[in-house]
């Protein structure tokens, strides 16, 4: 039996001769230092890595002169770091890279730049570097320096979030007010189909039937998706709102003397409310404001959206009154415009 033992230990070794480098090229209980300053409007992070297990993740040659590119380390930071202010996701910038010896290793320092629109009263760091890719055992010293206060704290695979500062009631308020107005006119598929019910709209009480059905079931939706009661795949959302408008714009062009229904405004309303999640999914909501973030982002959309009837519905009457003959084409024709938006968005969201 002993005799065996030689001849197999043979055969180990040479097939462990055919493993990848890569496989021990990298460092186990790999460090790393963060230190973060908060600004008045921007943020300065200095990140040290090992330069070896940062070589190893971005499967790169460890060469210090050709050590980093600070594109490819740039994206594989923002990928791997998340730094939310006042819950919003911001992206660094890198402005510097250097080598410096640490403990008798070599450690890439890497400078990042973040912009702020405002000075943040919370901040919150996600820590993945190397933790799922390459070193679970690794561990990164932080420091965040904010108002006067500093917060430490070692991040792990098991701990990987580090926060400072509260946000202020009307601060969050301000914010998702804010937010709202800006997603309903930037959201260009939301504001075509709420023109294409107004085409449909006999009289102004009509009108608050519509609307208020929309808004009843958007904000359904919005509440269930946001506190992750149901959730959607973004393309299939995205797709059925444009399939929405697809469908209403073919009903004003066919059927003109068509009047929308408020089950037809409700039950679009509900995927069109997934779609506003969708903003909200990106960012990381305050548990302690969570229903004044969704009520007050809510609240702006609902404003954004009487401004828009208000200015746009006026306009479709004093069209429909008009006589001459070129007017009368106004609004189909612009039904088929509306209809060639559904069209090209179905087909980029779908495909």
């Amino acid at each position: 039996m002993k005799k065996l033992w030689f001849p197999i230990l043979l055969i180990f070794l040479s097939l462990s001769s055919f493993l990848p480098p890569s496989a021990s090229a990298h460092t186990n209980n790999s460090e790393g230092f963060s230190t973060i300053e908060v600004k008045e409007k921007s943020l300065d992070y200095e990140l040290k890595l090992d330069l070896e297990e940062l070589g190893h993740a971005l499967n790169k040659e460890t060469d210090q002169k050709q050590l980093i590119d600070h594109k490819v380390v740039q994206q594989y930071i923002n990928s791997h770091i998340k730094l939310y202010t006042d819950s919003e996701l911001i992206e660094g910038s890198v402005v510097k890279t250097d080598v410096e010896m640490i403990k008798e290793r070599p450690f890439a320092v890497i400078n990042l730049a973040y912009k702020t629109e405002h000075k943040p009263e919370k901040l919150v760091v996600q820590y993945n570097m190397f933790l799922d890719d390459s070193d679970p055992s690794h561990a990164n010293f932080a420091t965040i320096k904010m108002d006067g206060k500093q917060q430490e704290k070692i991040l792990t695979f098991e701990s990987r979030e580090l926060e400072i500062g509260e946000v202020s009631f009307l601060q969050n308020a301000k914010q998702f007010l804010v937010l709202g107005l800006e997603h309903i006119f930037t959201g260009y598929d939301h504001i075509l189909f709420v023109i294409s019910l107004l085409f449909g709209a006999k009289t102004i009480r009509h009108i608050l039937s519509l609307v208020t059905a929309f808004t009843i079931a958007h904000s359904i939706t919005l509440a269930l998706a946001t506190f992750d009661i149901i959730h959607l795949p973004s393309r299939f959302v995205e797709s059925a709102i444009a399939l929405s408008i697809i469908y209403v714009a073919l009903i004003n062009i066919f059927n003109k003397d068509s009047k929308h229904q408020p089950w037809l405004a409700f039950g679009f309303g509900l995927i069109h409310g997934f779609g506003f999640a969708g903003i909200l999914a990106e960012m990381r909501l305050d548990t302690n404001h969570m229903v004044t973030s969704l009520v007050s982002f809510n609240l702006g959309i609902e404003i954004g959206q009487l401004i828009i009837v208000s200015l746009a519905y006026p306009l479709i009457l004093w069209i429909k009154k008009l006589t001459l003959k070129p007017i009368k084409w106004v609004i189909p024709g612009t039904s088929v415009a509306i209809l060639a938006f559904g069209l090209v968005w179905f087909i980029e969201r779908a495909f």
